[in-house]
Parts: C-alpha cells; sequence; structure tokens
C-alpha cells in the first residue's frame, strides 16, 4: 500500500480515536444516515417506470389480470382502487398482447350484442326479456362512460302491453350509479342521467326515473320534482337581483339602514302559443267571383176543396227569380309562434325594509320608483314592490358585534398561545444547544489539561533523569559522559541487545517529548535552547 495512503489511514484512525463518546455517536449516525441514503436512492434510480397496462378494469377482469402477470413473474402494481394495473414501461406492449392473447380484459356480453346468441326458435316471452337485458347494458355502458362514475347499473320495469287493460301504467327505471373517490354527480350530470335513460325507453317520463348512489343518498325519485335546475335558476335571479337593489339602498340610506327581499317565480316547464291573424287587403282586386240566377214561371193550382166540384176559372200564373254571388277576396294571413322556454321569469315581488332611525327626511314614493327600476319591475307581468319603513332591532347588532369581541379575543389568546409555545420550544433548542456546546468546551478542556499533565508530569524511573527532563522540571541538567572512539567502534560491533524496560520507558518519554513539542513549538524550543546553553556552559 502507498505510503501517502497509509499516512492517511493513519491520521484518520488517529483522528477518530480522540473522538469522545457522543462524537463517536454522532459520526456512527451520521454514516448510517449516508448509507440508506445512499441504497434509497440507488434503489429509486434504479427503479423501472411504471406505465398502466389496463385501467378501468372490474374486479373479475383485475384479478384475472393480476394472476397472469404473477404466473409470468412480471413486477406489477395496482392504482385507483385495483382498478388501473402497471407494470413496468418496457413490458406494456408484450404484456397487452399476452392478455389478449388470453382474452382479458374479457368483453362484456350485455347490451344489443345480447341478439348475437339469440336462437330462430327462441319464443317471444325471451325476446322481449333479451330486449329489455340489451337496453339496460347499453344505457349502463353509456352512463359508466360519464366523468366521475365508474360503475352503474340499470333495471328497467317495462310493463307488458295487452288490449284487456283499460288503464295503461308508465315504465320506470332505477340507476344505481358508483363514483370516483366517493364524488358526488352535479345536479347537471343527475339530470343529464335521467333524460338520457327516460328518452332511451318509449313512453317513460323524467318523474318515472330513480337515481341512487353507491352511499344509498337518493339522487332523483320516482315522482320526484325536476325542477332543482329551474329553482337553481330562481335562486341565482334572487340573490343577483337583491344584490343590485342592496347596493342601490346602502347608497341611500347608509349600510346597515335598509334590508331586501326578492322572491321570483320562474316557469318549470317549456310552453308554445300560435296566434293567426288574417287581414284583407285594401283596393286590391277579388281573387275569385261568381254569380248565379234562377227563374221559374208556371200557373196556379185550381182553387177549391178536394173533392167538390166548382166551377172553373181562370188562374194567374207564378214566377220565381234567385241570384246568388260569390266572391273570393285577397287576404294576408299571419302567424306568430311564441315559444317559453323553461326557467323564464313570469313573475317576481321585492319587498324593502328601512330603518326608522335613518328614514329621516327620506321620500318613500322616490324610493319605491328607484327600487322598482333597478329590480326591473313589469306591472303587467305582475309584480309589484313594497317599501316599507320601520324600526330596526338593534339586539341582533349587539349580540353580533360581542361575538366579534369573543372572537378576536379567543383568536388573541390561541395566538399568544402559539408564540408561548414556539417560544418555550426555541428556547428548549436552544439551552440544549449551549449545554452541548458549553459541555464540548469543557470536556475538551480537560483532555487538554490532562494531556498536558501526561506531558508534563513524567513518570519516575531508576535511571537519571536526562537533560530535557532536569529542564522541563526546574531542575539541574545532568552531564554527559564524553563519546569516545572505542565506544562507538564497540557500539557498532556488538548487535542490538532485545529491547528493556528502560528502553521502552526511554520510547515513551521521547514519544511524549515530541507530543509535547507538536502541541507547544514555542516552549520546546525554549527549553532547547536553554539546553544547548547549559551544554555550551558546561
Amino acid at each position: 500500500m502507498p505510503a501517502a495512503v497509509t499516512s492517511a489511514f493513519g491520521r484518520l484512525r488517529a483522528a477518530v480515536s480522540s473522538f469522545s463518546l457522543a462524537q463517536r455517536t454522532i459520526a456512527i449516525i451520521g454514516i448510517a444516515v449516508l448509507v440508506m441514503g445512499a441504497v434509497a436512492l440507488s434503489s429509486w434510480l434504479s427503479r423501472p417506470a411504471m406505465s398502466p397496462l389496463f385501467s378501468g378494469l372490474g374486479a373479475e377482469d383485475a384479478s384475472a389480470v393480476v394472476e397472469q402477470l404473477r404466473a409470468a413473474s412480471v413486477p406489477y402494481e395496482l392504482a385507483d382502487g385495483g382498478s388501473t394495473v402497471l407494470v413496468a414501461e418496457a413490458d406494456v406492449y408484450e404484456q397487452r398482447l399476452a392478455a389478449a392473447a388470453s382474452g382479458l380484459p374479457r368483453a362484456r356480453t350485455d347490451g344489443y350484442s345480447l341478439f348475437d346468441t339469440m336462437g330462430v326458435t327462441s319464443s317471444e316471452f325471451q325476446q322481449s326479456v333479451t330486449y329489455k337485458r340489451a337496453i339496460e347494458g347499453e344505457l349502463a355502458r353509456t352512463i359508466g362512460a360519464l366523468d366521475n362514475v365508474t360503475t352503474a347499473s340499470v333495471q328497467l320495469a317495462i310493463p307488458e302491453e295487452s288490449v284487456f287493460v283499460s288503464e295503461k301504467v308508465d315504465p320506470t327505471a332505477s340507476v344505481f350509479i358508483e363514483t370516483a373517490n366517493s364524488t358526488t354527480l352535479s345536479t347537471e350530470q343527475v339530470e343529464a342521467i335521467v333524460h338520457l335513460t327516460s328518452a332511451a325507453v318509449s313512453g317513460m317520463k323524467p318523474e318515472d326515473v330513480a337515481v341512487i348512489d353507491s352511499t344509498g343518498r337518493t339522487l332523483s325519485a320516482v315522482g320526484g320534482d325536476l325542477t332543482r335546475g329551474t329553482d337553481q335558476q330562481a335562486g341565482a335571479y334572487e340573490v343577483r337581483t337583491a344584490a343590485n337593489v342592496q347596493d342601490l339602498l346602502d347608497t341611500v340610506v347608509g349600510a346597515g339602514h335598509a334590508t331586501v327581499s326578492v322572491s321570483a317565480v320562474m316557469e318549470h316547464a317549456t310552453s308554445e302559443r300560435i296566434d293567426e291573424t288574417y287581414v284583407p287587403v285594401e283596393g286590391a282586386p277579388p281573387a275569385t267571383e261568381e254569380t248565379s240566377s234562377e227563374t221559374y214561371t208556371g200557373t196556379g193550382a185550381d182553387p177549391g176543396v178536394l173533392g167538390a166540384e166548382v166551377a172553373a176559372g181562370a188562374g194567374d200564373g207564378g214566377t220565381y227569380e234567385s241570384t246568388q254571388a260569390t266572391r273570393t277576396n285577397v287576404i294576408n294571413k299571419s302567424v306568430e309562434s311564441t315559444t317559453t322556454p323553461a326557467g323564464a321569469l313570469t313573475r317576481q315581488t321585492v319587498a324593502v325594509a328601512v330603518d326608522a332611525a335613518a328614514a329621516e327626511g327620506l321620500d318613500v314614493d322616490q324610493l319605491t320608483a328607484l327600487v322598482t327600476t333597478a329590480a326591473g319591475i313589469d306591472p303587467d307581468r305582475g309584480d309589484a314592490v313594497t317599501v316599507e319603513v320601520v324600526p330596526f332591532s338593534a339586539a341582533a347588532a349587539t349580540d353580533a358585534q360581542a361575538a366579534l369581541e369573543a372572537a378576536r379575543e379567543a383568536e388573541a389568546a390561541e395566538r399568544a398561545a402559539e408564540t408561548t409555545r414556539i417560544a418555550v420550544i426555541a428556547g428548549a433548542v436552544l439551552f440544549a444547544v449551549v449545554v452541548g456546546i458549553v459541555t464540548l468546551v469543557v470536556v475538551n478542556r480537560r483532555r487538554r489539561r490532562a494531556a498536558e499533565s501526561r506531558v508534563l508530569t513524567l513518570t519516575p524511573v531508576s535511571e537519571p533523569l536526562d537533560a530535557f527532563d532536569a529542564m522541563t522540571q526546574g531542575l539541574p541538567t545532568p552531564q554527559l559522559d564524553p563519546i569516545t572512539p572505542d565506544l562507538l567502534a564497540t557500539a557498532a560491533l556488538e548487535p542490538d541487545p532485545e529491547p528493556e524496560l528502560s528502553q521502552v520507558t526511554l520510547d515513551r518519554r521521547r514519544a511524549e517529548i515530541g507530543d509535547f513539542a507538536r502541541r507547544d513549538p514555542a516552549k520546546a524550543a525554549d527549553l532547547l535552547r536553554q539546553l544547548v546553553r547549559d551544554r555550551q556552559d558546561a
């Protein structure tokens, strides 16, 4: 191993060995977090991208697809409550082909496809039942395609036609729907389902359809009123008109001194009226003119009584004339068709109450005229406006003010409690940080002092003190024997003896001296200079 690497490992080992217990614990936790993060990151990066294999599956189809994926050892995931199956992006097309080869997902056998398997020998009853099932399946499939609708089921009750029944019974239908994530269908969607179902069956009216969701709520009942859309339009019109009139009143009498209520009646059904008017054209010649005359001439009958013989006399002759004229004049025909859609405003009433305390000098007739114009009142339609000056009760305002003050106090108390809680948490964290820093400083200082005491207070041994020990302890420096050539030759010829205890102690002393020199180079330099001066003086 290279020396640089060995030195780096040695320094790292020395640094780790100098850690305290708390530092080692923190280092171990940090290393563990880094390792787990690296493992999680590598797992996330190596995870394949998942794509939908099939979506909107039923329970049976989803179970069959999952079983096939398990048999093929293909990893998969489920989403949307198990109706969507996800596989790796690289396996999507292959698994779709494999599922298609196995007949998955299975095609629905309801709807008009039921007639494909019907034989020519089926009875009339079988044909009628199959026809009803086909309509139910087609309606369920169509309703299931709506937004937020996951499952739909339709049951029809179609009475059997008979010439022996005097009263005809209307067919009825019940629709069960299950929405995605338990969402609620809007009124427009419910009405769309009702009208779609009623229009698919001959003789069925919208009020003959019941719609129920998966939570058991009745969205539309049989025989119920289907005018909720019109009622919503009336409510929106009332709110809009009341807001316009209220803005006018706030400007005239001041905010809080007047209130307005609007009631609107709208047409729930569509009506049509046709008027035909015939107007003759003056000065125009007749289109056709025909005149006929009749004239009859003859003698009169003999007078007398039957059976009696009278003398014959002269009789007067009879004459009949008749003249008839027919003329066809040119006239204009005018046909006017008026269609009134559902939701048309038929009548509205507006009631305005003005506080008597703010009505001083107020012209009620003028205010009534302003309200009439602002609300779009039409007297020919039967609209009415009522403006009255009445004393307002101040109890509600007082209670509202008290409730507002209580809410403000509660909000202020909650804010103060939140601030106190945050301050306590911040103080505790700050205290813990300060205590940790102080503890770390004290521990480091004690360790430094202990290290210095270990270096400066050397363990006494049987050998005499050397010059460095004497200088560090303030003792006289011992004199060293001069080195002669004989000693050098003898030392060179003799083999190195086994290290004795004194040699080990000397090595330990040297290590401590080196450590002292690294920690306090200035003091070590002073001691060395003093040692050199002492030897020069000797």
